[in-house]
């Protein structure tokens, strides 16, 4: 177990996104400077963008449940700046130079921090966020799902293959949950029913969520649904199989993040590098 893991107990998606955490902080620990400012298939992101990315909203996140007035202010000046500039321009403003494995120190040692203070929230006090609010746990779920998602940019850079566990289970349902909001952000009404999954899981365990429906149902391994509804892999390079026209529209544009619509990567353009 990992060692920042050892200090939390209690909430599960608490502990679940401190251990994604590290296993991340363990991929690049022993990268140089030079390394980190490698770009990824993201948008062009190099590794140290991504975990600028993540820390700063890790401590936005943060100040959601300690400091709600400090994430009023935090996300006022987010929104005037964005305005005219871009969100990357934000958080590189927002680090003030701070790169390369002095990042990576203090986003690891922020978020075994953080996971610790979640752990002793209430699951279900609300929280602000950048749209509606949140439950505590769906805010941690949030950081979970975005640490395992930037994450697999870098995996995809360094050749390698990652190892998932089965706290990805989290994500499986945060991307259920948003079968509803994949549609509402395109500007469409959500068609039912809701496909079926059958999954499994890193383990070799079977999830299994709705009623059962052969004529509407996604079967395949989980960690693939997971890469689909996080878009860091196109459905065309996955071997899920798909059954339904809901199934079908729904895993075309999957998007279980919040804020404006994405496209999905083009097939063939997110895949882990051969070394």
């Amino acid at each position: 177990m990992a060692v920042g893991s050892r200090a939390v107990s209690g909430l599960q998606q608490a502990r679940d996104f401190l251990d994604e955490s590290e296993a991340l902080h363990n991929l690049i620990a022993g990268l140089s400077d030079d390394d980190l400012g490698q770009p990824t298939a993201f948008k062009s992101w190099t590794i140290n963008t991504i975990i600028g990315h993540l820390h700063m909203w890790n401590h936005a996140a943060d100040l959601s449940l300690n400091d709600p007035q400090g994430f009023q202010s935090f996300f006022r000046g987010f929104s005037n700046f964005t305005r005219a500039g871009t969100m990357s321009e934000f958080e590189a403003q927002w680090r003030d130079g701070l790169e390369g494995q002095k990042l990576v120190d203090d986003w690891i040692a922020f978020a075994r921090k953080m996971a610790a203070r979640f752990q002793k929230a209430d699951p279900s006090k609300r929280v602000e966020w950048a749209g509606p609010s949140m439950s505590v746990r769906s805010s941690i779920t949030a950081r979970l799902m975005e640490t395992w998602a930037h994450g697999q940019e870098i995996y995809d850079l360094l050749g390698v293959l990652r190892k998932n566990e089965d706290r990805i289970r989290n994500i499986v349902v945060l991307g259920l949950n948003t079968y509803g909001w994949t549609f509402k952000v395109n500007g469409l009404d959500a068609p039912e029913p809701v496909p079926m999954l059958e999954l499994e899981g890193p383990s070799g365990e079977n999830w299994t969520y709705g009623e059962i429906n052969d004529l509407e149902k996604i079967s395949g391994l989980a960690e693939e649904f997971c890469q689909v509804v996080t878009q860091t892999r196109n459905i065309a390079d996955t071997g899920l199989k798909v059954v339904g026209d809901n199934a079908h529209r729904w895993m075309e544009m999957a998007q279980c993040f919040a804020g404006a619509p994405e496209t999905p990567p083009k097939p063939g353009t997110r895949v882990t590098a051969r070394r």
